[in-house]
């Protein structure tokens, strides 16, 4: 793929979305594509980092690649979502802030005309299913009968199958938190006809993405690809099985606010946000990791490990707290920074590697590995990492950034744009066409991202800011208009 920039392809790519496609041989990779929501970039007991406990990720990262300084480049659900699929930022993709009915008049959710990776895949030849929160249709009114429906805002909404994308088999839902008693919508149910089921929600994905691997192995004709898309340790953190609180009953929680600067003090209400659910939040994250090992195991078990590529990650982290933010949707590393695992034993190198890839550019990069390079669409805007991927030792090329995103839905003159490089986070607030805000953190010396350093270095924002105005020019986004002097 021709690129035009440092880090990035161009906007329009020469292939042609659903040209001609090879057919589909044994000798492809399966896809087994794992997400939980909400899950921060050092929440693994590998990183060394946070006094969790995953030994099935840490066994993972030690087979395959564990990627250090991964981001999500819009750190809240619906936008995220959108931009793994389609390989489009939020501008070109029309997910500018998540679907809900409050956003519903301004047309956000996902286009049944775009062509993401899963319709590919379909194309040519793959097996697929989707199992657990979506959360990329529009809410509309009669709306569904679900709790999180009956407020002020809606937001939970049936996916019809034309919306689909490629998957065919299906039990998903659009978003929902009550982790010990989830809804979904299976293959061939109509909107009204969703069902609950009276178990933790990982634990039930992982049944379904057990049995959906079991038949998928026994065919020769065709490989499958899976995604299982759990949602904790997403809020609810209280709603996880008593036998992972357990694991964290005794963790020194004072012990821990205090190796974070960024973490308020007692008394205070985003610093007792913190103290009441950080070991809630990482039991959540030991049972998404016990049931993420059920499927890996099957995998070994089938003999069909080898050739499958493996991805866990996250649509984004959570501050939890930190820097006087309960939730994410903000620049600050704690939302931005994801676990990110690649692993196919049969291709890739095991190894660290601080290559910045967003959770958006795994769209391109998993079609070229998966050998499906000319087929990635002319629309996508990520990275395809792939050639990186393949080094025996991985290089990050010099430059390398991020962007970062915060849009109003409403109103486009409106919102945040902002760049990640291996040192600097810079961000800029746009009101009404206006610049109102700058921040700019220095993540070498202040890891912790206290010290705003804005004011004090204009000529370093003000490359920064060049740099920004360039990426959103050639991304096709008109806020560059609003960073020029």
């Amino acid at each position: 793929m021709k690129t035009t920039h440092l880090l990035y392809p161009s906007f329009l790519l020469a292939a042609t979305p659903f040209a001609a496609f090879p057919q589909a041989t044994p000798t492809r990779p399966n896809l087994v594509f794992i997400m939980a929501d909400q899950f921060r970039g050092d929440a693994l007991g590998c990183m060394q980092k946070e006094p969790v406990q995953t030994p099935n990720l840490d066994t993972l990262a030690r087979e395959g690649i564990l990627f250090t300084q991964a981001v999500s480049s819009y750190p809240v659900s619906s936008p995220a979502r959108a931009m793994l699929m389609t390989g489009m930022y939020p501008t070109a993709n029309g997910v500018t802030g998540n679907c809900n009915s409050q956003n519903t008049p301004y047309g956000v959710e996902l286009s049944s005309e775009a062509v993401c990776w899963s319709d590919i895949l379909k194309q040519a030849g793959y097996a697929t299913a989707y199992i657990g929160k979506w959360h990329l249709d529009a809410p509309r009114p009669p709306y569904v009968d679900t709790y999180n429906n009956r407020g002020a805002v809606a937001w939970n909404e049936w996916c019809s199958p034309e919306r689909r994308h490629g998957f065919e088999q299906w039990t998903a839902y659009g978003t929902y938190d009550n982790h010990l008693k989830p809804m979904y919508w299976n293959t061939e149910a109509s909107r009204e006809d969703f069902y609950y089921v009276d178990q933790w929600g990982p634990s039930y994905e992982a049944d379904r993405a057990i049995d959906f691997i079991r038949t998928e192995s026994k065919q020769s004709d065709h490989p499958f690809a899976l995604v299982v898309s759990m949602n904790p340790p997403h809020t609810g953190y209280e709603l996880v099985p008593d036998s992972f609180k357990q694991r964290y009953a005794h963790l020194d929680v004072e012990a821990l606010a205090a190796q974070k600067p960024y973490i308020p003090p007692k008394g205070t209400p985003e610093g007792d946000y913190f103290r009441k659910h950080i070991r809630d939040y990482y039991a959540c994250i030991t049972g998404v990791d016990e049931n993420i090992g059920r499927i890996i195991r099957t995998l070994k078990d089938c003999g069909i490990y080898h050739n499958t590529l493996i991805v866990f990650t996250s649509d984004h982290g959570v501050c939890m707290g930190g820097h006087n933010i309960e939730g994410k949707n903000t620049f600050y590393e704690e939302a931005m920074r994801i676990p990110m695992i690649c692993c196919w034993p049969d291709k890739l190198h095991p190894q660290q590697s601080d290559l910045p890839v967003a959770f958006a550019d795994l769209c391109p990069t998993m079609l070229s590995l998966m050998g499906m390079k000319d087929q990635i669409p002319s629309t996508v805007q990520v990275h395809d990492w792939s050639s990186n991927l393949l080094q025996q030792k991985i290089q990050t090329p010099e430059g390398a950034f991020q962007p970062y995103y915060y849009c109003v839905p409403s109103d486009p003159t409106s919102g945040r744009r902002g760049i990640r490089t291996s040192r600097y986070t810079y961000v800029v607030e746009i009101e009404k066409g206006k610049k109102t805000q700058t921040w700019l953190y220095d993540r070498t010396d202040d890891p912790s991202q206290l010290h705003n350093l804005a004011a004090s270095h204009p000529e370093l924002c003000d490359s920064l800011n060049q740099q920004l105005a360039s990426w959103l020019e050639q991304t096709h986004d008109s806020f560059s208009t609003y960073l020029k002097p």
